[in-house]
Order: C-alpha cells, then structure tokens, then sequence
C-alpha cells in the first residue's frame, strides 16, 4: 500500500503543507496549515467508486486503467520544527 507524506513547511511569508514537490496554498498561520494537512490527508483515505481513467504519462503515451475506488493509500502528517 502507499504511503502519501503531508508535511508542514515555511512558505511564501506563511504556512504551507507539500505532498512531494507539490505545495499547498498559503497559510497566514502553523496552525491553518496543520489544519487543512490533516483534513486532506483524512479525505485521501476515503473509499471512492471503482472508474475508469484516462491519462498520458511523461513521454506522452495514453492510457487507459481502471481505478479500484477502495484502493486507497495510507497517509501521514509531519510536522517537525
């Protein structure tokens, strides 16, 4: 099972949390920021319907897949100083 990282970092004069590269909106405080981390970490885990999907990958080839709806990953919150 994954493992998705939600960590709680200094960002653009605030707060943020980043998953990977990716960072969140901006946050006036830690605390904001800690907040929605873990409201989106909670939100990842829940079961959703079995669909289709369609995307192209880095090289630009198509594909098509179907998305297991209750295969979700397993999440975390860092919050280190």
């Amino acid at each position: 099972m994954a493992l998705v990282r939600y960590e709680i970092v200094e960002h653009d004069g605030g707060w943020a949390y980043k998953v990977g590269d990716v960072l969140s909106e901006t946050f006036r405080s830690h605390e904001a920021a800690l907040k929605a981390a873990t409201r989106a970490a909670a939100r990842q885990t829940i079961a959703g319907h079995t669909d289709g999907i369609v995307y192209q990958d880095k090289d630009g080839q198509w594909h098509e897949e179907l998305a297991d709806g209750h295969d979700r990953p397993s999440t975390e919150v860092i919050d280190e100083p």
